[in-house]
């Protein structure tokens, strides 16, 4: 999901919705602090309104949040900038991964310099990086899958992949290696890999691949 111009900041987030969805968020989860919420999505034009930033000071101020965040719109990692040039923000999320390396040219620097975490999402790009995505791969009428991988996508984003093979280092598996890739950037603070089956999930005891040549 990414938020267009057409889109008005009091259609968005509106102080009350902002507040209103934090308590919920805190009752649904039988919490009185979140570590931390974050706006789904993001326009620049919003970046200087006192709405979403009186509002965010009231949550912190309170007890409610301990941090803020903000996702950056696939394809637009420097559409939020400003917002971060706030001081209201603490950590953004974006699409970072060995096929879409575009944050380090902009929004890394400036989170280093203002001491902003980094989520990296969609690590796998939406599963290619995990190996496991071949040209006859279909997915379950539903799965949003298919309307991303549509023939064309499928092909270049296969082809990609199995360009990576021979650079995949020893004992580890692609999926290992496009995690590495991101861990050891050091703007990033964590990453965030999609995953539908329990087999995947990295339990306490998963054991970090060795580092990259």
């Amino acid at each position: 999901m990414a938020s267009k111009p057409e889109y008005s900041f009091e259609e968005s987030y509106p102080t009350s919705h902002i507040i209103e969805y934090t308590e919920k968020t805190l009752k649904n989860l039988k919490l009185e602090q979140l570590d931390l919420m974050q706006f789904h999505t993001w326009d620049e034009s919003w970046s200087h309104r006192e709405e979403w930033q009186r509002a965010v000071e009231d949550l912190k101020r309170s007890g409610k949040i301990a941090a803020m965040g903000i996702s950056m719109n696939r394809w637009e990692p420097e559409n939020g900038i400003e917002a971060l040039k706030t001081g209201k923000i603490d950590v953004v999320q974006v699409i970072y991964n060995i096929f879409d390396q575009t944050p380090e040219d902009v929004l890394f620097p400036l989170c280093d310099a203002l001491n902003i975490g980094v989520i990296a999402r969609v690590p796998f790009d939406e599963g290619t990086l995990t190996g496991n995505i071949t040209t006859e791969t279909t997915f379950p009428e539903g799965d949003w899958r298919g309307t991303y991988f549509v023939p064309e996508n499928l092909n270049s984003s296969v082809e990609h992949a199995d360009a990576l093979r021979p650079l995949i280092p020893k004992g580890m598996t692609m999926a290992e290696m496009a995690l590495r890739f991101i861990l050891e950037n050091n703007s990033v603070s964590t990453v965030i890999p999609g995953m539908r089956k329990q087999r995947n999930v990295l339990v306490p005891s998963f054991k970090l691949p060795p580092r990259l040549p």
